[in-house]
């Protein structure tokens, strides 16, 4: 199993933002304070982590887009039964739609977005499990 660990400036907002735009629920939120230490969201059988950026030994290894001119060095894509629906919640939400829904050539759906603090996200129908 593949869990991707996420880093948010402002992690409790984060967290719920992901909740409202993409659907993700709570399965654990483990906060001092404002600082997030870790987080668990699932969404669709599937599961991410995230905390609150931190000046530790593993946080100085990773720099969040802004810092880097809004480039990623990878993304997320979420295999979602519909995904007309996370797009539209996606953006009356405030994501950045980066592509559009679009069909493929190779079956499936998606779309491209980046949250609140520019991460990228995809989320489509095709499942490579189920080819």
């Amino acid at each position: 199993m593949i869990i991707p660990v996420l880093r948010y400036r402002e992690g409790l907002e984060a967290i719920e933002w992901l909740c409202k735009a993409f659907g993700f629920e709570k399965h654990a939120v483990y906060a001092d304070g404002e600082t997030v230490m870790h987080a668990e969201l699932a969404l669709a059988g599937g599961m991410i982590m995230l905390g609150s950026v931190v000046e530790t030994e593993f946080g100085r290894m990773m720099k969040q887009p802004d810092e880097i001119g809004g480039f990623v060095t990878q993304s997320i894509y979420v295999v979602v039964p519909d995904p007309d629906a996370v797009y539209e919640r996606a953006k009356a939400s405030g994501a950045k739609i980066e592509r559009e829904l679009v069909n493929q050539d190779y079956g499936g759906r998606d779309f491209a977005c980046r949250d609140l603090e520019g991460h990228l996200w995809s989320f489509g129908s095709y499942d490579p499990r189920r080819r």
